[in-house]
């Protein structure tokens, strides 16, 4: 049954998530609702095909960027390396990244500032949307042990490398000695069954697929060492929050009524995957879904920062106070 599962699943491939690379494509480009109604503004969303951007979908199947007077198009991209350009030259209104490449972004002089909360962790260190895997005969049983090993991330210098490495220092273990070699999202389980890397760190719905694979969670990237981690958000640039306030102001009471929507409404969720992602309906009732909050957790994205500081990532710390939603 796993076999017939992983097989299944690996048909998902997703290409990569917020932390990832890629490009927009035209043929990936989804229409939420026609053309914009009379009385509407038509703005445009960059999004990455996963189970973190459902509420998105949901909000405007629920028509709650309707009642704003929003007209919404999701583009779909297969990583924020593509969305952040798209965003900042104005290609797009808004975009959807994780919180380090906001941070890195904006400690290098990009006007991107965030708008509203993404998915945040569950912080449940065993049972979250993220995980770090292994094989069971690997011999790797706690976060101590991940120390000298060579671990599997789908970008470099990111989000889960700093997080991993920042969980086994508390835990004692010699974090520097970690070797992350990056691989693609759907590559992860394959890799860690052939032996290529000792551990891989995944996000849904390849957690799932990994253990269809066989592969056991050592513990949770995002459940720990940050609480209350908000992964991902919605972002805009600086020039277009400064010049469609009222936009800014309406997208972001969508996207927060969509949150609370889909934190309300599991089952929603899975029900609204099939429409922007190729999962099998086996996967989906398996995966672990995050947590949707409808605040940035402040304290996280600068517990974050400072963690980037600390592993090279920024030469300083952006001011929070631009980077941050304002309220």
């Amino acid at each position: 049954m796993k076999k017939l599962l992983a097989a299944a699943a690996m048909t998902a491939l997703l290409g990569l998530t917020a932390c990832g690379s890629g490009s927009l494509s035209d043929s990936e480009e989804t229409e939420a609702s026609g053309a914009a109604a009379e009385g509407t503004t038509a703005i445009e969303v960059g999004v990455i095909p996963i189970v973190d951007v459902a509420p998105i979908y949901l909000g405007v199947e629920e028509g709650l960027f309707e009642d704003e007077g929003l007209d919404v198009t999701l583009t779909l991209a297969q990583g924020g390396a593509a969305i952040v350009p798209a965003v900042t030259s104005g290609q797009m209104d808004f975009g959807f990244s994780n919180i380090t490449s906001m941070i890195v972004g904006r400690s290098k002089g990009l006007p991107v500032h965030m708008v509203a909360a993404g998915p945040s962790s569950t912080g449940n260190t065993e049972e979250d949307f993220a995980a770090v895997m292994t094989m069971p005969e690997s011999g790797i049983k706690t976060t101590a042990d991940l120390a000298g090993k060579k671990i599997g991330v789908n970008t470099l210098n990111n989000i889960s490398d700093s997080t991993i490495s920042e969980a086994v220092k508390e835990a004692g273990g010699d974090y520097e000695s970690i070797e992350f070699v990056e691989i693609p999202f759907p590559e992860l389980a394959g890799q860690l069954a052939a032996g290529t890397v000792d551990a891989i760190a995944a996000v849904e719905p390849f957690v799932t697929i990994a253990e269809a694979e066989g592969a056991v969670p050592v513990f949770s990237n995002y459940a720990e060492p940050v609480d209350d981690l908000t992964v991902a958000v919605y972002f805009a640039s600086d020039q277009y929050a400064q010049e469609n306030p009222e936009i800014v102001e309406k997208f972001v009471r969508a996207i927060k009524a969509s949150q609370e929507f889909a934190e309300q409404n599991p089952d929603k969720i899975r029900a609204i995957l099939p429409t922007y992602t190729s999962l099998k309906p086996e996967v989906i009732e398996q995966l672990t879904l995050p947590k949707y909050g409808t605040e940035v957790n402040r304290a996280s994205v600068e517990e974050v920062a400072q963690i980037s500081l600390d592993r090279g990532l920024v030469e300083e710390i952006p001011s929070m106070d631009e980077l941050l939603p304002a309220n």
